[in-house]
């Protein structure tokens, strides 16, 4: 069993519409280096800004992760890394590590935001291992799921 703290570095397999019990959601698929797949459910303006960052396509006006990356470039900072943190009651947590002048910054965030951030910036997303093997999915369960490209 690993130890608590102990985390592994995730890639974001894409953006999916899956069923749920109250119906079809947009999904973000994280894979380990392994091989395992995790879903997290996210919002629908959440999976079309981490489906953009993975197409590298911008809009014609800045979302709102866009915003924030803008922001953070003209006042020197930048993201350092992502860390999907804990479950609880079916809702993730995640940390965004934010640094300026060598000074690094923590903040409590939603992992949809904290990976559409980490996408944008190409930093590191991490999860603890516990976490991730507690939520793994067979690959079977994205056979009936579509991209959620098929909803542009």
């Amino acid at each position: 069993m690993p130890e608590e703290d102990e985390t592994c570095q995730v890639n974001v397999k894409g953006v999916y519409l899956m069923k749920m019990d109250e119906g079809i959601a947009p999904t973000v698929i994280l894979e380990s280096p392994a091989g395992k797949i995790m879903p997290i459910y996210i919002g629908h303006l959440e999976a079309l800004s981490i489906n953009n960052a993975l197409n590298s396509e911008t809009t014609p006006r800045p979302m709102t992760h866009d915003l924030l990356m803008s922001i953070l470039s003209r006042m020197e900072g930048k993201v350092e890394n992502v860390l999907i943190d804990e479950k609880a009651e079916g809702v993730f947590y995640a940390r965004l590590t934010l640094s300026k002048n060598d000074v690094k910054m923590e903040f409590d965030a939603r992992p949809s935001d904290c990976i559409a951030l980490a996408l944008r910036a190409d930093v590191p997303i991490n999860i603890k291992d516990e976490i991730l093997e507690n939520d793994i999915i067979s690959p079977e369960k994205l056979d009936g799921a579509k991209s959620f490209e098929s909803l542009l």
